[in-house]
């Protein structure tokens, strides 16, 4: 482990270690300011596939959503496009009719309305009985995602923002939420016009990080992140050193009380790194947009330029810039491909990649063909598929 080889180089106790006064040992190196690192942004071809994947699925899921919640799995035409979220969504009634129409793999258009084709009925009738048999553990990533915060309590539109990632179905307030008052409430605190879920049950069990369930059992006072890099890229002795040092830090659990740590300091980063660890282990592809986790800034207790974490550990995360906004995403989940590695596969993810295949179905060839080349093919010279090239300066 690299504390253990710093230990040995320095010949003293560990950061972690307590002094005989009872204080940590690591307080004075708190004191010390972060090195200003900065990082040049360099595409990877796999992550950004893996988030194209998903371009009009969540558009595409919303409408199957709403038709499917009608009787007979049937609506006018008239009833859908006045829905606001439709228009929300595709923006005019043309363009709402039209991206029907584009995929007729998945909705069937009449004179009577729209219904949805029998795979795509097929598929959502597997989606729901998968949404039953995983209540449990959609009510845990939600309990979860509270104790993450300082009140342990979210606006009800912040939980909405995250709800696909989540994997939580659209009627989550009334059949999760209802259904579990042990542990949530909803509240509209004096002068908020938002409501807020609280949570009213914490649970030790839940509160151990995804982190220390790796180190299966083993100390996890010091634990480090899984950091992979291009192939074949060199980080000056100097940059590398600082990794080691930086991974040899104590570690604070996501869901510990962390107001005694100081913002300016590496063992306060390696806190903030490790509460975007775990949220993004909380989605159901391990990853989501910026915006969201900038919505939650002052909740999750990060300082004003928390999203530094991102840039200054390209190694853990990855900033994918496709579909027109910035998407986070976990690298260790995807192991240098564009597929979640099945130690992290979720069962709504299998049956969303079905969902996208039924899209892309719908496609013409040769739109088919290029987006399978942009997405999978060759990657620069001295790059690899799920790698990161980028430049470090101080």
């Amino acid at each position: 482990m690299a504390w253990r080889c710093l230990r040995a180089a320095t010949g003293r106790r560990g950061w972690w270690d307590a002094s005989p006064w009872g204080t940590p040992l690591f307080a004075a190196e708190q004191r010390a300011t972060l090195v200003n690192v900065k990082l040049k942004w360099v595409k990877d071809r796999a992550l950004d596939a893996a988030v194209s994947r998903e371009r009009n699925l969540r558009t595409a899921h919303h409408l199957l959503d709403l038709v499917f919640s009608r009787p007979g799995h049937r609506v006018s035409r008239s009833d859908l496009l006045a829905e606001r979220s439709v228009q929300r969504l595709c923006g005019s009634a043309y363009s709402a009719l039209e991206f029907l129409g584009r995929y007729h793999t998945r909705f069937a258009l009449s004179r009577g309305g729209v219904s949805l084709t029998r795979a795509a009925l097929d598929l959502r009738q597997r989606e729901v009985e998968c949404l039953c048999a995983i209540e449990h553990d959609l009510v845990a990533r939600l309990r979860r995602l509270l104790m993450l915060t300082l009140p342990r309590s979210l606006p009800l539109h912040t939980i909405d923002l995250l709800r696909w990632d989540l994997g939580l179905p659209s009627d989550y307030q009334v059949s999760i939420l209802r259904r579990c008052p042990q542990h949530f409430a909803l509240e509209q605190p004096e002068g908020d016009e938002r409501v807020w879920l609280r949570l009213l049950s914490w649970d030790d069990l839940l509160a151990v990080s995804e982190l220390e369930k790796s180190a299966d059992g083993g100390d996890t006072t010091c634990l480090p992140f899984l950091v992979s890099f291009t192939r074949g890229f060199g980080l000056r002795s100097k940059c590398l050193d600082w990794l080691r040092e930086w991974q040899a830090l104590p570690y604070t659990s996501p869901y510990a009380d962390a107001s005694g740590l100081d913002r300016r300091t590496y063992v306060s980063e390696k806190r903030n790194v490790g509460v975007f660890h775990e949220l993004l282990h909380l989605t159901v592809a391990k990853r989501t947009e910026h915006q969201n986790v900038s919505n939650m800034r002052k909740l999750l207790g990060m300082p004003q330029k928390f999203t530094k974490v991102f840039e200054r550990h390209p190694g853990i995360f990855y900033l994918s810039r496709v579909l027109g906004t910035q998407t986070v995403v976990l690298r260790e989940a995807y192991g240098g491909g564009c597929q979640l590695l099945e130690k992290h596969a979720h069962p709504l993810a299998a049956i969303r990649e079905e969902y996208s295949i039924l899209l892309r179905a719908a496609l013409p060839p040769r739109t088919r063909r290029r987006k399978r080349h942009e997405a999978f093919g060759k990657q620069d010279e001295g790059s690899v598929v799920g790698g990161d090239k980028f430049e470090l300066s101080e």
